[in-house]
């Protein structure tokens, strides 16, 4: 009795379980620069893909009573097809507009579950800033004095932002490799977030002059009426697969066309 065929590889998966690389700080600019190069091979489509993308976001929070659960669900979904549309272009075929849905097409359930996990721990977050900063308030409270009532709120408003702040830092940390190591390397939700906070905190530097560049574009961005913001989108899921592939996969991650030359021998 001849054995079982093995299933067929997933199409864009090349390791199951990849292990994070260390890279230094200045490759964030690299990673950035790439995004670019990403935009610049089809503008004309990122936008549109763009444009869609914030209307399904506004739609979906349009949902009776749960819009921004939806939101936060569906957003994995959408990332996941940009991510897709990056990699179709890095393999030097053209990006779609139905890119942005591809994820639909690949791992829907788990990219939907990794929105599930994100939107637990965003509650979890909110409930664990909301019982610190309410223990800091009614310290104040029991203290008796007006001035000491006083003081207990104010610290137990700053104390449960800052709480609030450092775990929703992390939640995006643990966010930001979900979906490519979803789509790109078969990997289950709560293990690609467990893996993209591993590989964040390995490469803390990188990430930190990263995250302040993104803090100053979407600033920059937002200047022309929030016009800017149709280009930011595309360059950040271009950087976000540059990123990826640096950390995670191959080096480079540029289109084609942005890919140095091969010098000859």
């Amino acid at each position: 009795m001849t054995e079982p065929a093995p299933p067929a590889p997933h199409p864009y998966s090349s390791a199951r379980h990849p292990q994070p690389r260390h890279v230094s700080p200045a490759e964030s600019l690299v990673w950035l620069k790439a995004g670019w190069s990403f935009f610049m091979q089809s503008p004309g489509v990122w936008i549109a893909i763009a444009v869609i993308f914030i209307v399904m976001l506004f739609v979906l929070g349009l949902v009776p009573l749960l819009g921004w659960a939806v939101v936060l669900i569906g957003f994995p979904i959408m990332v996941a097809g940009m991510v897709l549309g990056c990699h179709a272009l890095a393999q030097g075929q053209p990006l779609r507009v139905d890119h942005l849905a591809a994820g639909l097409k690949v791992h829907a359930g788990n990219l939907a579950l990794v929105g599930v996990f994100y939107l637990l721990g965003g509650l979890v977050a909110g409930f664990v800033s909301v019982v610190v900063g309410g223990g800091a308030l009614l310290t104040g409270y029991i203290l008796g004095a007006l001035a000491g009532l006083g003081l207990g709120l104010v610290s137990g408003v700053v104390l449960g932002s800052v709480v609030f702040s450092v775990l929703w830092v992390l939640l995006i940390t643990a966010l930001w490799f979900a979906a490519p190591l979803v789509v790109l390397r078969d990997t289950p939700p709560l293990d690609a977030m467990k893996l993209s906070l591993t590989a964040c905190f390995n490469n803390f530097g990188a990430f930190v002059v990263l995250g302040v560049l993104i803090y100053v574009l979407i600033w920059v961005a937002m200047l022309p009426a929030g016009l800017g913001v149709l280009v930011l989108i595309p360059v950040l899921a271009g950087t976000l697969y540059a990123s990826f592939q640096d950390v995670f996969g191959e080096r480079p991650a540029l289109p084609p066309a942005a890919q140095p030359e091969a010098t000859p021998e």
